[in-house]
């Protein structure tokens, strides 16, 4: 039987949250165990499994939704934006999370990209949509500059979270990867550790405190597992699209995505320029059934339209399910329309949209609902961290606040 190590705090899962409470609790002298279901190294310089694993899952209508399962979580995916916390809405819910941002932005390198930075895509589309009248402003990245050039953004020069693991490392934490978590173990009241699969074998740790940060369609599955069944009912998901244009002009230069845009917060989307690989182009040029446009992708101008939709639908053990309405529908056509007005002011011709895509679910484990301003659930010592916290619909890049959240709650801990 293998043998059971107590620990301080156990973390369930290694992105944005799961990596920031790993560096806070151990820089805090906690024993603290990291349990990551993907491979790779608390590294962010190791060439090992450098993005973790893509996956995908599908929401109603085959609406797909991606996430990273790895050490680091989908911070081995995602684009380095850092969108500031609605810090008034934080405060309705008894969150006061100002210290935190500003500790955040202390700690890693949070600027929007210099103007030698910004790609040829990104400034044409700047520049049409504010020869249309929109603010359209460069978003803050968290990317160390100094170690870019033009066109090119290596591996070592985007933070994610091993940036962080590796100084819970440092400071005596363990992060294991390809561990399973199957279920939190509960006694009365209170958590105990966890249940999880690990090297061919069922193993148990033990801890007084255990925070769940597996993301938002991990987190309900694992407390839905535990036997917590108040769990999953409504969830969001930031459904978007990519709209394409053929433009003269273009080159191809490899420039950093989402390196500008607007936020139109009464219509409830956003907007950016979104250059994306050759791969990914053509697999959503083909999506979208636009063969003539598959081998464009050198001369093309790309708009994201993210929105926010409603809470709705469930999320289960094995599948989420929502259909969208009328209201996040309208959404897509409205930053669908401006979007081809700023691409036929920059130039475009031949302008397509994607099929409707879906980013960071959360709201499924709600703050006021199924945990409290601590993020501590009706168990005792059983915390959720990550975005399926957020108690209401987002539209917005989670992973400042998903880390300012973290940090709080360490506080607390500690």
């Amino acid at each position: 039987m293998t043998q059971k190590i107590r620990y301080d705090a156990i973390i369930v899962g290694s992105g944005a949250a799961g990596g920031t409470l790993a560096r806070e609790l151990a820089l805090r002298d906690q024993k603290v165990l990291v349990l990551e279901k993907g491979g790779g190294e608390p590294d962010p310089d190791s060439r090992v499994e450098p993005h973790g694993k893509l996956d995908f899952r599908f929401i109603g209508r085959g609406v797909p939704v991606a996430r990273g399962i790895g050490v680091g979580g989908t911070t081995m995916l995602f684009y380095n934006t850092m969108w500031c916390p609605p810090l008034d809405y934080f405060q309705s819910l008894g969150i006061e999370l100002a210290a935190e941002v500003e500790e955040v932005r202390k700690d890693l390198p949070i600027a929007p990209l210099s103007d030698e930075l910004l790609g040829p895509v990104a400034k044409r589309i700047m520049e049409s949509a504010r020869e249309l009248g929109y603010e359209w402003e460069k978003l803050e990245k968290a990317i160390f500059q100094d170690r870019c050039q033009p066109g090119h953004y290596p591996y070592r020069a985007r933070w994610n979270s091993r940036h962080y693991l590796r100084e819970a490392v440092l400071h005596g934490a363990e992060v294991l990867p390809r561990a399973e978590v199957r279920r939190v173990l509960l006694e009365g009241q209170r958590a105990r550790g966890v249940a999880f699969f690990a090297n061919g074998t069922e193993q148990e740790a033990l801890a007084s405190r255990v925070i769940v940060s597996a993301g938002g369609i991990g987190s309900p599955q694992l407390l839905q597992a535990s036997g917590i069944g108040s769990i999953g009912q409504g969830f969001f998901c930031d459904p978007l699209i990519a709209v394409f244009g053929t433009a003269e002009g273009i080159e191809d230069v490899g420039e950093f995505p989402m390196a500008a845009g607007i936020h139109l917060r009464d219509e409830g989307y956003m907007m950016t320029d979104l250059p994306v690989p050759r791969p990914t182009y053509q697999m959503l040029a083909l999506g979208a059934l636009r063969l003539d446009r598959l081998f464009a992708h050198s001369s093309t101008l790309t708009i994201m339209v993210k929105i926010r939709d409603e809470i709705a639908g469930h999320v289960s053990a094995r599948k989420m399910r929502r259909i969208f309405g009328p209201p996040e529908r309208e959404k897509l056509a409205s930053g669908y329309r401006r979007s081809k007005e700023i691409l036929r002011r920059a130039g475009a011709r031949r302008i397509f949209k994607s099929r409707v895509m879906a980013a960071h679910p959360g709201g499924a484990v709600r703050i006021g609902e199924h945990v409290d301003a601590n993020l501590q659930t009706e168990y005792e010592g059983l915390y959720v961290c990550d975005c399926s916290v957020i108690a209401d619909p987002w539209g917005l890049p989670p992973t400042l606040t998903l880390l300012s959240l973290a940090k709080r709650l360490a506080k607390h801990l500690a």
